[in-house]
């Protein structure tokens, strides 16, 4: 570890020490590497047996005494070390061992370390040693284990210094998948919290009778048969329903009443008190579903989503793939619609202009009021009567198209799965080629398990991994398969189980391209023939795609 600057004992000046001590002197060892300055500053060090700081500050006090000006040695000699040195621009490289040790791996193992250098710190000042030390450490110690030199090379070395660890890995996946259990917990717990609040006050409302001394109709027949509070209510076959509980919180028809409503009653909706728990998931991103009273029913016109566009064109195609375990397609079927949403009913009186490539596998089939021979001629989607305007507001189908294929070429994905059982686990080798046809977005691939103690060891992994415990499923996430990673693999172990356990394997995505060679060119109007502003939407959805 990197010791706190201090002053120089010959030249005052402030640098460096960095003291790393480890065990097990044995003959013939690497004692000491370090980077020094003329004036005796130590910027970084690297230990390989047991060693005190004094006798360290020692060693490196005693060198700048030994190595004389414009000498052409590279190493000197004391009663008990020997410093083998290379001069660096105005640092020196130096390795301090036994006399013992061999001077020509000694000199082998201080090449190698002067290539690497560089490597890490190109500008060789005190400044980039400084900047860069942990990193020189990590590759001194590629280099040397326990005081001797290791055959590697540079690239090696930099391999090593930068790949991961597995335990380390495996030790965050381990940890978030607790703290995403925690938090479904506490979501459901809240959930259950807040629901058991709401129906306490439904029941409390439904105990509660105000009094009703003048109706515009007999549509209510109230009788106080046990109590004032009455669960005496009676609802006769006129009335709005059976249910009380269901019925008194519905939106009713006006009536005219004369008694007015206590201002102390209880009255639906949220308290003022938020839920601090709550609060606390919100504020972590968390989303929270809650229950609230019934109101009145919107309309799907109040519901749908807002364009920025006049009109929106819209192309979804929704898959259903089956893959066999051991290979081969089953069945591919794709399904697709194109919709229309118009915002205004100015913009309604308008034709759509397609552009489609062959298409020969696919059957169309159009709205019953679109006008078939005009899109079987001129690849125009327009109303038979062209005076009538589309209706506004909600999105609506205009054309349909279905395919049903066999050939696996046409497979955006295929997956491979690979159980086989050795030494009481099972290892699970399972792997994803993608087409070059699509570039596919949040491939979620779902692999189920058998019930399990522990959360399962993932050897290897491209992408992202996440074990659901409640569903006893490992999720393997991939963000974007594109041409970069058209093909992945996952291998993971669990204690010994059925290969048949590990399916049906259920895949997810999406894609901004179809299977359908189908584009909208132009939207026009009807009379004047003048173009109209659109916008496009085009996603291909995996309505159901299993590994069976």
């Amino acid at each position: 570890m990197l010791s706190a600057r201090r002053d120089c004992e010959l030249c005052g000046k402030r640098g460096y020490y960095c003291l790393d001590l480890k065990p097990d002197l044995v003959k013939c060892e690497i004692v000491d590497v370090k980077f020094a300055v003329e004036c005796n500053t130590a910027l970084v060090s690297r230990q390989y047996v047991d060693m005190s700081r004094i006798r360290i500050e020692g060693l490196l006090a005693t060198f700048p005494k030994l190595v004389g000006i414009g000498k052409q040695h590279t190493y000197v000699e004391t009663d008990s070390v020997r410093y083998v040195y290379q001069p660096m621009e105005s640092l020196y490289l130096l390795l301090v061992t036994n006399k013992q040790s061999n001077i020509l791996e000694d000199r082998e193992t201080l090449q190698l370390l002067s290539k690497i250098v560089p490597e890490y710190v190109p500008s060789l000042d005190e400044e980039g040693i400084c900047r860069m030390a942990f990193e020189l450490i990590f590759a001194f110690d590629e280099v040397i284990s326990l005081g001797h030199k290791e055959n590697v090379t540079i690239a090696q070395v930099k391999q090593y210094v930068e790949m991961e660890s597995h335990e380390e890995r495996l030790h965050k996946r381990i940890m978030e998948s607790k703290i995403n259990d925690t938090k479904d917990h506490m979501k459901r717990k809240a959930n259950e919290i807040e629901k058991s609040k709401i129906e306490r006050g439904r029941s409390d409302k439904g105990n509660f009778v105000p009094s009703m001394p003048s109706m515009g109709s007999s549509r209510f027949d109230i009788s106080d048969t046990n109590s004032s509070m009455g669960g005496g209510m009676k609802i006769n076959s006129s009335g709005f329903g059976p249910s009380v509980d269901a019925d008194i919180f519905k939106p009713k028809a006006r009536v005219t009443s004369t008694a007015v409503p206590s201002k102390g009653g209880m009255q639906l909706g949220k308290s003022t008190k938020t839920n601090q728990f709550l609060e606390s998931l919100r504020a972590e991103g968390e989303v929270i579903v809650e229950d609230v009273a019934p109101g009145p029913v919107r309309s799907e016109a109040a519901i749908a989503p807002i364009y920025s566009d006049p009109i929106m064109v819209g192309v979804e195609e929704k898959l259903v793939v089956v893959l066999r375990k051991d290979g081969g397609l089953e069945n591919l079927e794709v399904q697709g619609n194109m919709s229309l949403v118009v915002q205004k009913e100015e913009h309604a009186f308008i034709r759509v202009q397609v552009e489609s490539g062959a298409n020969k596998l696919f059957n169309f089939k159009t709205h019953p009021n679109i006008d078939k021979n005009l899109y079987s001629d001129k690849n125009i989607l327009g109303l038979k009567d062209p005076s009538r305007p589309f209706p506004t507001g909600n999105p609506l189908g205009i054309l349909r198209w279905r395919m049903q294929n066999k050939q696996e070429s046409l497979v955006p994905l295929n997956i491979n799965c690979w159980p086989s059982v050795s030494g009481g686990e099972s290892y699970v080798n399972i792997e994803y080629e993608a087409s070059r046809a699509f570039d596919l977005q949040n491939t979620v691939i779902q692999i189920p398990l058998p019930a399990l103690r522990d959360v399962p060891t993932v050897n290897q992994v491209d992408g992202e991994w996440r074990y659901d415990s409640r569903n006893s499923l490992l999720e393997w996430t991939i963000t974007l398969i594109d041409n970069s990673n058209r093909s992945g693999s996952m291998e993971f172990v669990v204690p010994a189980a059925d290969p048949n356990s590990f399916f049906p394997i259920d895949v997810k995505f999406t894609s901004n391209k179809t299977f359908c060679d189908m584009k909208v060119g132009s939207v026009v109007e009807c009379q004047s023939g003048n173009t109209v502003k659109f916008g496009r939407r085009t996603q291909l959805v995996v309505d159901s795609y299993q590994v069976v």
